[in-house]
């Protein structure tokens, strides 16, 4: 099992995320509750041994570069794929879904069952959803850009559940099978008739 030695609040656009951290790298990362107060309390439960701390410098990096996700600036898609994760005490196969899925963009988008296929295990579509629900990372761990067959949102278990899975995907311009969503969309507003 992995050692936090400590975690810590910081704010996004989305909501307060909590972060924790142990030696060996990021030992959890804590989507927004529906407050502040709710996340510290979700990160007293996750992390019951430790307490908050200030971050080391790569970990403030983690929250800089989660902050810069979050607020989804087009032209400057943030890349976590540096940020290292203290994976003792995830179970194997969770590690291969969670390290096949930090290989997506910002905006891009797979399914469970095509997951599952490039794991070598066509029909393990349930197991990748079933690891990924226990992802103790996101969004470090991209969970909310795989989705269900034929383009549905398929589950998400943070907090607001499929509403913040989507959102998530339009931040990030998310692409559905197709052109994004927001190809078409100016950044310079129109008059209204």
């Amino acid at each position: 099992m992995s050692a936090t030695l400590a975690y810590a609040l910081f704010p996004t656009p989305i909501g307060h995320c909590g972060i924790a951290w142990g030696e060996s790298g990021l030992t959890g990362v804590q989507l927004p509750e529906q407050d502040e107060a709710a996340t510290r309390a979700r990160m007293v439960r996750r992390f019951p041994h430790c307490g908050e701390g200030l971050p080391p410098v790569p970990v403030q990096e983690a929250m800089v570069a989660l902050v810069a996700l979050l607020s989804g600036t087009p032209h400057e898609p943030a890349d976590l794929s540096n940020i290292v994760l203290d994976m003792r005490g995830v179970p194997p196969f969770h590690q291969r879904v969670y390290a096949l899925a930090r290989t997506l963009m910002p905006g891009q988008t797979t399914t469970y069952g095509e997951m599952a296929r490039q794991l070598g295990d066509p029909g393990a579509a349930r197991a990748v959803g079933q690891a990924l629900g226990a992802n103790p990372f996101a969004p470090v761990v991209p969970c909310h850009r795989i989705l269900a067959a034929g383009g549905g949102a398929g589950g998400f278990s943070a907090n607001g559940g499929v509403t913040t899975k989507l959102r998530m995907l339009l931040i990030e311009r998310a692409r559905f099978n197709g052109p994004g969503l927001f190809d078409d969309v100016q950044d310079t507003p129109t008059a209204s008739p």
